[in-house]
């Protein structure tokens, strides 16, 4: 840190203490307009990986719903800092109360025939791209290519639309989904998904993989895109959606220019925020907390248990990982109640994937878990060779196992890892990778045997779907069981939740005792902002990793700013 900037964070937290707790006060009653937003995202040591939705990227709702907009949104009106239940800090699960139309007015299941009904808004606008199209109306024609366009793609993940029929738009405003079954993931799937964003034709025509002809009727446009540097938006000025904010409403964005950060090293991301340069640090491990707390004590903080449940995948279709026994061993030569202790800190669950604890209805606790699956978080590596013995490996093994560099966490926690496998016999070979080809290695099923990755929650049906159903895209174990697969297709034709929870609660307990992954602690993860960000409180995602409403809805108190010396 510079001594410029020291000298700022010296002066903030003077002014902090001669004004007594009387920062807050001080707010104004009434939002701001202007300024710049800078943000160090939950993903803030990765570029965008694709613009195009066509590529079908798990990551591009998070760089493009500042301007791609979906039929369905998470209320923030409902969020727990407005006196609701929902925190929206889970990446992909929208229960329907916490749902708002986005694009569509309203929507309806209708049985005959089996169909959903969706009213758009009218008069929501596509804004002028000069070389790629005019302002223009956004219509139901619009929902339709998109939904067909993506349907087509070679990248899409099977069987992810097999429920739908066709698609239909009835009117200018009125689109159909009809059905050949029920799906529950209906909304989740075609309204406010990963892969439910609307596209005009305009933009696909123009060359949608170029960021320069991006388009869409969200409240910010992308006005610069640098690799590995930094993503720019500004205000759109005919955005639809307004704010109420003490009753009355005001057109957003309140801020002029929206900036994502790339920041891949971990003290690089504090600098940034102790001197102010950013004005969000979205990720921050438990470690580092009291140290920039200590540093900076004017920062307003966050605490939530991570939507990125992580684990060592251990590939089921190759040897020594085919048998279960092995796999088991592999889990019990961790301790994992230490990893959670000396790594994190105290800060993280034992047992909180693939179920998450904020699913009510969906989750056990570890203690209602059948004999076996409880195993798995038990430490016992004397147990662990006799397992390796019986399946023909009483001196152990050799494998390799891959890791996202891009990481900080997973760069400390592998080497851990391998220790506590040499114990018994198990010798790991690390093979840090740069994120790009760490995908790819996975999505094309070259990855090594032993795979260490986050992975998303999502919600309480796509997580085992994804994750062990067989053939899936995001399935690293490579898991195939028949049964399983049956099971979740009647999962997904279950129209009754209390049904469906009993169904999952099921077959989480069985996964979790066949032990396709190394089932590791998730840990909490803290956001601090400065307290000049107002109309926020660590909220993340309003569908699928969609973070550009809560972006909108955020103004600068720019007084306050200059008052603490940044």
């Amino acid at each position: 840190m510079s001594l410029r900037s020291l000298g700022k964070g010296l002066m903030a937290g003077a002014l902090a203490l001669a004004m007594g707790g009387t920062v807050m006060a001080q707010t104004p009653a009434k939002p701001q307009y202007g300024g710049t937003l800078e943000i160090a995202t939950i993903f803030a040591t990765l570029s965008a990986l694709s613009w195009d939705p066509n590529d079908w990227n798990w990551k591009l709702n998070h760089d493009t719903s500042q301007f791609y907009e979906q039929l369905i949104a998470g209320d923030l009106d409902k969020s727990v800092r407005k006196g609701g239940k929902y925190a929206f800090t889970i990446d992909s699960h929208l229960p329907p109360g916490a749902q708002r139309g986005e694009l569509a007015e309203k929507w309806e299941m209708v049985q005959n025939p089996l169909s959903v009904v969706f009213t758009l808004r009218k008069g929501v606008m596509f804004p002028e791209k000069p070389g790629v199209m005019p302002e223009r109306e956004m219509t139901a024609e619009d929902v339709v290519f998109s939904f067909n366009r993506l349907r087509a793609s070679a990248k899409a993940i099977p069987t992810y639309f097999d429920f739908v029929d066709r698609v239909e738009a009835k009117d200018k405003y009125t689109v159909v989904y009809y059905f050949k079954e029920y799906n529950a993931e209906w909304d989740y799937r075609l309204a406010w998904g990963f892969y439910t964003p609307v596209t005009p034709k305009e933009v696909i025509d123009a060359g949608a993989g170029n960021w320069k002809n991006v388009n869409g009727t969200g409240p910010f446009v992308l006005a610069d895109f640098v690799q590995g540097n930094s993503n720019t938006y500004t205000k759109n000025p005919i955005y639809w959606d307004k704010e109420t904010i003490g009753g009355q409403a005001y057109k957003i964005p309140f801020v002029d220019k929206l900036v994502y950060r790339t920041i891949k090293d971990e003290a690089t991301q504090h600098a940034a925020l102790r001197s102010g340069k950013i004005d969000i640090l979205e990720a921050i491990q438990a470690r580092s907390v009291d140290e920039i707390k200590k540093s900076s004590p004017n920062l307003q903080w966050s605490k939530r248990l991570s939507f990125l449940g992580q684990y060592v995948a251990l590939r089921t279709d190759t040897k020594p990982f085919d048998d279960v026994r092995v796999r088991r061993a592999m889990n019990l030569a961790i301790n994992k109640k230490e990893v959670i202790a000396a790594h994190y800190q105290g800060h993280a669950e034992l047992h909180a994937f693939p179920m998450h604890p904020d699913w009510t209805g969906y989750f056990d606790p570890l203690e209602k878990l059948p004999p076996a699956a409880q195993e798995m978080y038990a430490y016992d590596p004397a147990k662990a060779k006799k397992l390796l013995a019986e399946a023909g490996y009483p001196k152990g093994f050799t494998v390799k196992m891959q890791y996202c560099a891009c990481s900080p966490d997973h760069t400390e926690l592998a080497p851990l890892l391998v220790a506590y496998l040499e114990q018994i016999g198990v010798k790991i070979e690390l093979q840090p990778m740069e994120y790009a080809a760490f995908l790819s290695a996975m999505t094309t099923k070259k990855h090594a045997a032993a795979y260490l990755m986050n992975n998303s929650h999502n919600n309480p049906t796509t997580s085992i779907r994804k994750n062990f159903v067989t053939g899936q895209t995001w399935n690293a174990s490579m898991y195939a069981d028949p049964k399983v697969d049956a099971r979740m297709d009647e999962v997904f034709r279950a129209p009754d939740e209390e049904k469906r929870m009993e169904m999952l609660r099921d077959l989480t307990a069985e996964i979790v005792g066949q032990a396709p992954y190394i089932w590791l602690p998730t840990p909490y993860t803290f956001a601090a902002w400065w307290p000049w960000v107002k109309n926020y409180g660590g909220e993340l995602s309003v569908g699928s990793i969609r973070p550009g409403p809560i972006y909108a809805r955020i103004w600068i108190d720019q007084e306050l700013k200059k008052k603490m010396g940044y």
